[in-house]
């Protein structure tokens, strides 16, 4: 082996349990974002409504119809191959940046909304180990400058399509969640809070829109 991903050659990894397909040339979900997808069960309530962006191989969102089965669940993600690797895992993905393919009826109606956008500052991509640097797709690691650019974009998409005391989860790195606390509380999130793994550091950070914000 060269360092490609295991996943990719044996086709599927496990996440949260449960068997993910994934394909070449696809961003490989991570053990540290399983916290994330459990938490977003817990906020999904029976018959609710969830969003994925980013979604990738749909690990998150195969794990919420799994928990969730009477819930609707939609992708989204910019990458067409991602998206079919999330079809062929049973989620309703759908091509196009963040929100933009969403259906308009999902506004102000969402229960739970998630993101592992690309977070990875672009002046820290060459830090990253070198068979991530030669495989894994940079478009899904290169977050901008200080690596908040998708993470403000995506703060900005939850406060338009959450409903009043609906929940955001975003995947956070480094010391970021500083910053996109700040981006929620300007939005108006209340109950923001910061998840962090068992070493202390941060990796994601949640929040709820305002039970009386206005539905968009």
């Amino acid at each position: 082996m060269d360092g490609e991903p295991l996943p990719w050659i044996t086709g599927s990894t496990t996440f949260c349990g449960m068997r993910i397909r994934v394909h070449r040339g696809v961003f490989v979900p991570r053990p540290h974002t399983e916290p994330l997808a459990r938490r977003a069960v817990e906020l999904l309530p029976s018959g609710g409504v969830a969003v994925d962006l980013c979604t990738g191989t749909g690990a998150i969102a195969a794990f919420l119809r799994l928990h969730r089965s009477n819930a609707e669940v939609v992708a989204t993600d910019i990458d067409p191959l991602a998206v079919a690797n999330a079809r062929a895992n049973g989620v309703d993905a759908r091509v196009g940046d963040l929100s933009g393919p969403l259906p308009p009826s999902l506004a102000g109606h969402v229960d739970v909304l998630t993101a592992v956008v690309p977070y990875v500052p672009t002046e820290e991509l060459h830090l990253l180990p070198r068979d991530v640097r030669r495989y894994e797709p940079e478009q899904a690691l290169d977050g901008g400058p200080g690596g908040t650019r998708l993470l403000v974009r995506a703060a900005g998409v939850a406060a338009r399509w959450l409903r009043p005391g609906g929940g955001v989860l975003l995947e956070v790195g480094g010391e970021q969640a500083g910053a996109v606390h700040e981006v929620l509380a300007d939005l108006g999130f209340e109950d923001i809070d910061v998840l962090r793994d068992e070493e202390g550091q941060d990796r994601a950070i949640e929040g709820r829109r305002a039970p009386t914000a206005p539905t968009t």
